[in-house]
C-alpha cells in the first residue's frame, strides 16, 4: 500500500524545516565543511584586502555557514555565493547552492537568471586572476589561455550542478506524480470496493425479497385452497361421502404441488449458497455482486414459473373450491416475455387467494385484455353472500399480498391499483407494458 500525502505530512520528524533528521545532519555537515573552507580562504582574502586575518576568518565562517539554509532559502544561498566570488570563497557553497536551486520548485527563469549571474561572476573573477598570475610571471602560457581558463572554469563550476539539480528535480516531481496517481488509484479502488459491497448487499436484499414474494405466492394460494377444501370436507364428510373423497383428493393434489414448488425453490437456494464469498475485500466484494447477479439469473432460469396459459387451471382450482369465477379475455392472445406472463399470473393468483381469505363464496370476475403495447388484468369480487364465511375457515392474513403484487408490477414499469368497490366488493387492477 502506498503512503498518501496526509501520511507523509504526519511523518515529518525532522527539526525546523527539515523533513527528516538525516537531511538536517547532511545540511549541517555541508555547512560545517563550507564554513571551514571559507574560513581558510578568508586568510589570503584578508591579506589581499589589508584587513586583520581574524576578521577574514570570521567573515569566511559566517559566509560559509549560510549553506545551512539551502533547503529553506536556496536563492539567498546562491546570492551569497555570488557575492563572495570576488574573494575567491565559497566554491562548495556555490556548487551545492546551484544544485539545490535547480532541484527546487522554482520558476525556470529564476534558476536561469541566478545560474547566469554565477557563471558570469565566476568567469570575470577567473579572467582577472589568471591575467594577474600571467602578469606576475606565475604562468607562461599564451594569451589564449586566459579566456579558455575563465570559460572552462566558470562552466565547470556552474553547468554540472545546475544540470544535476534539474535532473533530480524532474525525477522527484515524476516520483511525486506517480505516488499521487497510486494514491488516487488506491482511493478509487476503495471506492469501487465500497460500491461493490453496496451492490452486493442490494442484490442480496432484492433476492431475499424476490424469494419471499415467490414463497408467499406459492404457499398462500395452495394452502388457502387446501384450507377451504378441508373446511368443505369437514362439512360434507357425513352428508356426501363422494364429494368428501373428491375434496380430499384435491387437498392432496394441492399439497403435493405446493411441496414440489417449495422443493424447487429451496433447491435453487441451496445451489446458490456456495457462490458467495466470505471476505469483504475489493475482489471479494466485486465477486459477491457478480455472484449475486448470477444467482438471480440462475434462479430465474431454474424456475420458469407459471404463464398465462395456465390461468384456466388456476381458475378451475378456485372453482373446485366453491368459488364462482367468470373469466373474460379481450384481444388476441399472444406470447409475452416470461417475467411479464409470470407477473400477470401471480397478480391473478394472489387476487383469487385474497378472495378465498376475505370473501369466501363471493362471485369473482377475472378480466384479461391484450392490447398493442400492454397487457391489463382485473380481478373484482362481489360482496360475500355470508359475511362470516371467511372467518369460519380461519384463514390468516399477513398483509403482504397487495404489497407483493405492487412490487412485481412496479418492477416491470407497470401500474397497480387496488381498493374496495361501491358495491361492497374489492377490485385489483394492473397494467403491465408488453415491451
Amino acid at each position: 500500500m502506498t503512503t498518501t500525502g496526509e501520511d507523509r505530512a504526519t511523518a515529518l520528524t525532522g527539526p525546523w524545516w527539515w523533513a527528516r533528521w538525516r537531511s538536517a545532519v547532511l545540511d549541517g555537515s555541508l555547512a560545517l565543511v563550507s564554513a571551514l573552507e571559507c574560513g581558510a580562504e578568508g586568510i589570503p582574502f584578508a591579506k589581499d584586502a589589508g584587513i586583520p586575518v581574524s576578521v577574514g576568518i570570521v567573515f569566511g565562517l559566517l559566509a560559509g555557514s549560510v549553506l545551512l539554509l539551502r533547503r529553506k532559502w536556496p536563492i539567498a544561498v546562491v546570492l551569497v555565493a555570488i557575492a563572495i566570488t570576488p574573494a575567491q570563497m565559497g566554491f562548495l557553497m556555490g556548487i551545492v547552492g546551484l544544485y539545490t536551486l535547480a532541484a527546487a520548485e522554482l520558476p525556470r527563469r529564476i534558476i536561469a537568471a541566478l545560474a547566469g549571474m554565477s557563471l558570469l561572476g565566476t568567469m570575470i573573477v577567473t579572467f582577472v586572476r589568471v591575467r594577474q598570475d600571467m602578469a606576475r610571471g606565475d604562468l607562461t602560457l599564451g594569451d589564449w589561455f586566459v579566456p579558455f581558463a575563465s570559460i572552462t572554469t566558470s562552466l565547470g563550476l556552474t553547468a554540472p550542478p545546475v544540470l544535476l539539480g534539474l535532473y533530480v528535480g524532474a525525477r522527484r516531481r515524476l516520483m511525486e506524480s506517480l505516488r499521487e496517481r497510486a494514491d488516487s488509484l488506491e482511493r478509487e479502488l476503495q471506492l469501487l470496493a465500497e460500491r461493490a459491497e453496496e451492490r452486493a448487499e442490494w442484490a442480496r436484499n432484492e433476492e431475499r425479497t424476490r424469494i419471499a414474494r415467490e414463497m408467499h405466492d406459492v404457499v398462500a394460494h395452495r394452502v388457502s385452497l387446501m384450507v377451504v377444501h378441508s373446511a368443505a370436507l369437514q362439512a360434507v364428510a357425513r352428508k356426501d361421502p363422494e364429494k368428501a373423497v373428491r375434496n380430499a383428493a384435491l387437498v392432496g393434489d394441492m399439497g403435493r404441488q405446493a411441496l414440489t414448488e417449495l422443493r424447487e425453490m429451496l433447491g435453487v437456494l441451496r445451489s446458490g449458497d456456495g457462490a458467495r464469498p466470505r471476505e469483504a475485500s475489493v475482489s471479494s466484494a466485486m465477486a459477491v455482486a457478480e455472484a449475486a447477479s448470477r444467482a438471480v439469473v440462475a434462479d430465474e432460469g431454474a424456475a420458469e414459473g407459471p404463464c398465462l396459459s395456465e390461468l384456466d387451471v388456476l381458475i378451475g382450482q378456485s372453482a373446485a373450491a366453491g368459488m364462482v369465477v367468470d373469466l373474460s379475455v379481450e384481444g388476441d392472445a399472444r406470447s409475452y416475455a416470461r417475467q411479464i406472463e409470470q407477473t400477470a399470473y401471480r397478480v391473478v393468483q394472489e387476487a383469487l387467494t385474497n378472495v378465498h381469505k376475505h370473501a369466501a363464496g363471493a362471485k369473482t370476475h377475472v378480466r384479461l385484455a391484450h392490447r398493442v403495447s400492454e397487457i391489463a388484468m382485473q380481478v373484482e369480487n362481489e360482496p360475500p353472500p355470508e359475511p362470516g364465511s371467511a372467518s369460519a375457515a380461519r384463514l390468516p392474513s399477513g398483509g403482504n399480498g397487495l404489497v407483493g403484487m405492487r412490487e412485481r408490477v412496479a418492477a416491470l414499469g407497470g401500474v397497480f391499483v387496488s381498493g374496495p368497490t361501491d358495491a361492497g366488493g374489492f377490485r385489483v387492477s394492473a397494467v403491465i407494458p408488453a415491451v
